[in-house]
């Protein structure tokens, strides 16, 4: 469902964003701005801002379909965030479905930096503090910071073709490289089927679901006209992006408030919370450690999450397929890595909101900053000793049912008084549920010294992986399931009143 609701707005952003083609005039040269919103006219403006307020203020419906388009390039990120994390969090990323994995993580970086793309384009005063920010990042590179400035601008700051030049990569570049990735996405789908979870006729060799012609079809069909019918009314009652109220954009100004869309807000708060460090290097180069060590971690960040399958994979050693989806809890350090990302998210987001944090809850917005930068490496720590925890908890809780059947609530008092609870069996197809998820061992290295006395030591990345695979899968880090005999001898009634 998640991957269906960013196919859709997908679809939905191709939809309106060829309407939107057909009015917006990606030109920066000036002209004064003579439309229907009175607080703006006589205002110098580009084009591109100028015929950004004519579609909202001067044709029928521009306003609506503005709004559309950029609301579903919100709910595209966020569905396809969630979807990942979904994919993640059960184990479908395993082989078979490592490259489409690849395809997901490629897909959505491509839609938020054509989404920023997309919302810089109207040249207002947000958009361009917004492009001010991706000049900073380019000229924070050492050596060739300049250059690519120079090309990426065409001159110094702000130039005339960055408009135009970001509108032609929106447009047409990104989106075409995404509608291929989106096939071959939807290909390996098809190929590979649906990963499922464990339960009665549910295995690693077939599939359980509804047949694609005409059930599946007939309510993916009904599903896009209920996504879209959702975001046409979110884009109808909440405003986003209302450029009228920011102005045209001037190089010697910053409007209040100056927030990215959401899926960038963690680039912008690891550049808000980073203190300004300054280097002089090789005779005098300054390097800003404050803008380049931000620029160093951002993709780190995502490639922390998105390369995580292929280290679980080699940790592990496994190179079967996996068509059998894991619940969360039976891999507790999976699981708590993937908690601990999201919680390092969250607050680099609060990071890139500080200001609106500390005017709408009255805080000290150095607080907030100091709060940001401890929580950097303090808070992923926490959620993922709790999560691991909570895990294993729940894990125990599997086995103590598998073991010991379900609480009835029912009290008996035997005939020398004492007070037993009554538990009921669990019935086979849940107990299949609850035993099916497979547990792999810890990687055992090979003594030192064979038999034959010659000397074999390990290399580091062999030591390196036993030492990560006992942390994965060792002990303390995963609750042995109950085998089949120790469910015989409770329900034989040894040992177990």
């Amino acid at each position: 469902m998640l991957g269906e609701i960013a196919l859709y707005t997908f679809v939905i952003i191709i939809l309106t964003g060829v309407w939107l083609t057909l009015f917006f005039r990606p030109s920066m040269g000036e002209v004064v701005y003579d439309g229907s919103y009175v607080p703006l006219k006589g205002i110098p403006m580009s084009e591109a801002y100028a015929s950004t307020l004519d579609i909202s203020f001067d044709i029928r419906g521009g306003l609506l379909i503005r709004q559309i388009h950029h609301w579903s390039a919100i709910v595209f990120v966020a569905a396809m965030l969630t979807h990942m994390m979904r994919v993640f969090f059960t184990g479908a990323f395993r082989k078979p479905r490592e490259i489409n994995w690849v395809f997901g993580a490629l897909l959505l970086f491509l839609g938020m930096f054509d989404g920023f793309m997309g919302y810089s384009l109207p040249d207002d005063l947000l958009s361009g503090t917004g492009i001010r920010f991706m000049e900073g990042a380019i000229l924070a590179m050492p050596i060739v910071g300049t250059y690519l400035q120079f090309f990426f601008f065409g001159g110094q700051f702000p130039g005339v073709l960055i408009v135009p030049r970001l509108f032609t990569v929106h447009i047409l570049l990104i989106p075409g490289i995404m509608v291929g990735l989106l096939a071959a996405h939807l290909i390996l789908v098809f190929y590979h089927k649906h990963t499922q979870f464990a339960g009665p006729g549910r295995t690693n060799e077939n599939v359980v679901g509804m047949p694609l012609l005409p059930v599946y079809t007939a309510k993916a069909g009904g599903f896009f006209f209920l996504v879209f019918g959702v975001i046409s009314a979110m884009a109808a009652i909440a405003t986003v992006n209302p450029i009228w109220a920011y102005g045209p954009y001037r190089p010697d100004q910053v409007s209040t408030d100056a927030q990215p869309d959401w899926y960038m807000g963690f680039s912008e708060g690891l550049v808000r919370v980073m203190p300004g460090w300054e280097i002089s290097v090789w005779g005098g180069h300054t390097l800003n450690l404050g803008v380049f060590i931000p620029l160093i971690i951002f993709p780190t960040v995502l490639v922390g999450l998105w390369g995580y399958p292929f280290i679980e994979a080699w940790i592990t050693g496994d190179r079967g397929e996996h068509h059998m989806a894991d619940r969360p809890r039976n891999h507790p350090v999976r699981t708590a890595y993937g908690a601990a990302w999201m919680g390092l998210y969250l607050v680099l987001l609060a990071g890139g909101g500080n200001d609106l944090l500390a005017t709408h809850f009255h805080l000290s917005i150095n607080a907030i900053t100091y709060f940001v930068r401890a929580g950097f490496f303090a808070v992923p720590i926490i959620i993922f000793v709790v999560t691991k925890r909570w895990c294993l908890g729940l894990q125990r809780r599997d086995k103590e049912k598998v073991l010991h059947g379900r609480e009835t609530g029912v009290i008996n008092r035997l005939h020398h008084g004492e007070y037993i609870e009554v538990h009921a069996p669990l019935p086979q197809g849940r107990l299949y549920t609850l035993t099916a998820h497979e547990q792999p061992e810890p990687v055992v290295l090979a003594p030192e010294v064979d038999e034959n006395g010659v000397v074999r030591k390990a290399g580091l990345f062999t030591r390196a992986r036993a030492k990560l695979s006992r942390g994965f899968y060792g002990e303390g880090s995963q609750i042995a399931k109950p085998t089949a005999e120790e469910h015989q001898e409770i329900a034989s009634g040894h040992g177990h009143h």
